[in-house]
């Protein structure tokens, strides 16, 4: 950015562990960064910014030094402990607080005789949920926010899809558990010990899902077993998923109306959320709002990375500096100062694709791809084309003309199928303290994480690294309950930018079940990749009983045809000439999503299952086919 206010501008003053009240009584534990020139506090009123984390902000701030950094340059800096979570009062629950406590503390912040009443909030993933829940209360104090990689619906596209969850957020409450250190939740000295030397891993719990209350060590964190039992039981969408804090999108209209930066990444576990946030409030609000999205993985660290899993981009994909774009920002909504961010297109996105495909000197793929600037999305120009799916699995854009066609395969719900990269976060486990280590304050969870499931780009082929995969590590497109479709060779490259639907018309022998789809860039043989290369873009699942309304089960009496549609994560990707677009179905994605014991009892709470046959009708009268948001060249 042009502004030159990204070199050190003054000294740093730090007042730690401020306890600032809440509505209810409840004590935040808050750090504040104040500016100091010869020794003093700025005279007179600045802005100030706004940091909440559950990640302990004692941690955040030793790791990145955002707080001391942001206040060297004119601004007061506000991080806290969010509710629960290490020297914060009150008991963790899920995101619900977080819209009150930010409203308040944006209160606090204009109270204090430094705070000339402007605020701007930044933060990841947990920390960009606080920013849009506190704003779905219309605080007059927030001025601008970046929330990066964060929600916009948890039922719709982050905790749920389509009815089945996400367990990467049962894996949250496991970690997160172990390494939180308030006083209240660990009173009982013998909680620590219990959760942090040898207990069972959520490794361990993913084979024998679902979770009991009572049976896992999360009973001895009462907090977090019951927002886990909730997330994990409550699937129809109601007024409790409703909340501000779980669905800014139900809000959108209250929000201020302010400068705001949605930050996205293709291979992100929000990329859905981020659209949606982007296009709600650009619609309602002239802010300006603008969503820059490149090919990242879920972080704040990510998006100054060239890669994503097993595929590289590129130079060009990293940022240099994803500080100085808040900066460049921040300056522009809370000083007025030219800063260069002006001149953000509405909406900039990495395209992925077009790259040579051979392997890099750290052997992944290479996709190459390339930065464009839009002036909406979707795209004006997109043209929404239907494939249809064939009974000889092929992709046309010819609708089938038989009578009747149907493909059949067996799903088994004790054999999913595993999860090979995707659009992923937290789904983690967490080791045991090292030999001679007694303090988990000592050593932060996140040195003790091992991922259970990677995310990003990965060749669809089942390996040692990746979750229930086994001997002989076969293609998962050889499973006999993942059927693939598969466009003929492209003669010409085929952009696809935009939202993604799958249209299918289908039948189950079982009372219930689930259906899956996953887009890939099929890469042709080539010597540095002799079997071809099966890229995933984006995938999704829809579960059979909610395929009319999120609001309420309806099953699908056995045998009898109906159809549902999976909305994939959007993507943009350049599938190039001499490749294929192909589509996988089924109807598992296990961990990142649970499964489906095809029995119609109550979700969460099944205590058996049985096989089912899935039928995917593929006729002219049932049409089953993948929308793509084609962009012509």
């Amino acid at each position: 950015m042009s502004d030159h206010s990204s070199a050190d501008l003054y000294d740093v003053v730090i007042e730690k562990d401020t306890l600032v009240t809440m509505r209810d009584g409840v004590k935040i534990a808050t750090d504040i960064f104040l500016p100091t020139k010869e020794g003093k506090v700025l005279p007179g009123k600045i802005p100030s910014l706004l940091f909440r984390t559950p990640y302990n902000k004692s941690d955040c701030e030793n790791s990145t030094g955002e707080g001391s950094w942001y206040a060297r340059r004119g601004y007061a800096v506000i991080i806290q402990d969010c509710r629960g979570c290490f020297k914060s009062g009150g008991k963790v629950n899920f995101l619900l607080p977080e819209a009150e406590d930010g409203y308040d503390t944006l209160n606090w912040i204009a109270q204090q005789s430094w705070s000339n009443g402007k605020v701007g909030s930044w933060g990841t993933s947990w920390c960009g949920w606080t920013q849009t829940a506190m704003a779905a209360l219309n605080p007059e104090q927030l001025h601008t926010m970046i929330p990066n990689m964060s929600g916009s619906n948890a039922h719709r596209s982050s905790v749920r899809h389509g009815g089945a969850m996400e367990l990467r957020f049962l894996a949250w409450a496991f970690w997160h558990s172990a390494g939180n250190t308030q006083s209240e939740l660990k009173a009982d000295p013998s909680i620590d010990p219990a959760l942090n030397f040898g207990p069972n891993t959520f490794n361990d719990w993913l084979q024998r899902m679902p979770i009991r209350k009572g049976q896992t060590q999360l009973r001895l964190v009462p907090p977090y077993e019951e927002w886990a039992m909730e997330l994990l039981t409550h699937s129809d969408y109601d007024d409790f998923w409703r909340h501000p804090s779980l669905a800014p999108s139900e809000h959108w209209d209250k929000f201020p109306d302010i400068p705001i930066l949605f930050v996205g990444g293709w291979y992100d576990s929000y990329t859905r959320s981020t659209f949606e946030n982007y296009v709600g409030l650009s619609s309602r609000k002239k802010g300006p709002v603008k969503v820059f999205v490149g090919p990242w993985t879920h972080g704040s660290s990510t998006v100054e990375q060239s890669y994503s899993g097993d595929v590289e981009f590129g130079p060009d994909a990293a940022l240099s500096s994803f500080r100085d774009l808040h900066l460049s920002w921040f300056n522009a909504a809370l000083k007025g100062l030219v800063s260069g961010i002006e001149t953000l297109p509405p909406v900039r996105i990495f395209v992925m694709g077009g790259g040579s495909g051979n392997r890099t000197r750290n052997g992944r793929l290479f996709h190459g791809g390339s930065w464009r600037n839009e002036s909406e999305w979707p795209l004006s120009r997109t043209q929404f084309t239907s494939y249809y799916l064939h009974e000889d699995q092929v992709l046309r854009l010819q609708p089938p003309k038989q009578i009747h066609a149907n493909i059949t395969y067996r799903f088994d719900p004790s054999n999913p199928v595993p999860s090979i990269g995707g659009s992923v976060s937290s789904l983690q486990g967490i080791r045991p303290m090292p030999t001679g280590l007694t303090d988990p304050s000592i050593l932060h969870f996140a040195a003790r994480s091992e991922s259970i499931m990677n995310a990003g780009g990965y060749d669809q082929i089942e390996t040692p690294d990746f979750y229930g995969c086994k001997p002989p590590y076969l293609p998962l497109g050889s499973r006999n309950d993942v059927i693939v479709f598969q466009t003929e060779v492209l003669e010409h490259n085929v952009e696809v930018t935009g939202p993604i639907n799958v249209v299918l018309w289908v039948s189950s022998s079982a009372r219930d079940t689930d259906f899956t789809a996953k887009l890939i860039d099929l890469y042709p043989p080539s010597a540095a990749y002799p079997f071809g290369y099966a890229l995933n873009l984006t995938d999704s699942i829809m579960r059979l009983r909610y395929r009319k309304s999120p609001e309420k089960s309806q099953f699908l009496p056995p045998g009898e045809i109906d159809q549902l549609t999976i909305t994939l994560y959007p993507t943009s990707n350049l599938f190039v000439a001499g490749h294929c677009i192909r589509l996988d179905i089924s109807s598992s994605n296990f961990p990142r999503f649970d499964v489906n014991p095809n029995t119609g009892e109550k979700i969460g709470l099944n205590r058996s299952q049985v096989s089912a046959d899935n039928s995917i009708h593929l006729d002219s009268e049932h049409p089953s086919h993948i929308i793509l948001p084609i962009i012509p060249s």
